[in-house]
């Protein structure tokens, strides 16, 4: 069962999404349109996730402004953790100067971007599987959209999906999220041995973790 209300934080106005399930303990996240999405025990009454919510204020107020900085660093283009103003010209040849990149129109921008994520993908998977010591398979690269991981190791087809977005970040960004899909042909778990791999093969991933989190 499903319930929906509106709540007033800091005189703006959420809406509520309340999923009532059998588990005793009560949950609160905060999805990209903003909505305030709770899980809770089918017996709850409105008036104690109200006060729950109102307890909660001072997360809420952390996560929202999260995923509103979010939201507004989506809408700048951004090429290998550099942001970019997007010129629009009249000839065809796409070119980067410093920060503003030149093109035509969005078909031509996408085209080209489509093809920077294969080859920077491709390259750094390589580069990647390279430093591995332990004897594992070279996996085949997919990219895709994605909305909730930054990538996924199939061991049944042996492939590695990267999320498109990763051509936002930096190269050590996207070496971590490589790094992590390749060490679960070692280890295909989150146990300790699986992030001592990973640390083996970047001792600083912890960075990467913190920004991919923001």
């Amino acid at each position: 069962m499903i319930k929906t209300f509106e709540y007033n934080l800091d005189g703006k106005t959420y809406n509520v999404e309340v999923v009532f399930k059998n588990n005793k303990n009560t949950y609160i996240k905060v999805k990209e349109d903003l909505t305030i999405y709770v899980t809770t025990n089918i017996f709850t009454p409105k008036r104690e996730i109200k006060k729950l919510l109102d307890r909660e204020k001072p997360f809420l107020r952390k996560v929202l402004n999260k995923v509103k900085a979010r939201s507004e660093k989506d809408l700048d283009f951004y090429y290998l953790g550099c942001k970019y103003d997007i010129i629009k010209v009249p000839f065809e040849t796409l070119e980067i100067d410093e920060d503003k990149l030149y093109v035509k129109d969005d078909k031509t921008l996408d085209k080209w971007l489509k093809k920077e994520m294969l080859r920077v993908f491709e390259e750094r998977l390589q580069y990647c599987f390279n430093l591995f010591e332990e004897k594992i398979p070279f996996p085949k690269l997919k990219v895709r959209k994605m909305k909730t991981r930054w990538g996924v190791c199939n061991r049944r087809d042996l492939s590695v999906t990267l999320n498109s977005k990763l051509i936002r970040y930096d190269i050590f960004i996207i070496d971590y999220v490589i790094i992590h899909e390749l060490s679960h042909l070692v280890h295909f778990d989150h146990s300790k041995a699986f992030w001592k791999t990973v640390e083996k093969y970047m001792p600083n991933y912890k960075k990467a973790v913190k920004v991919l989190k923001e």
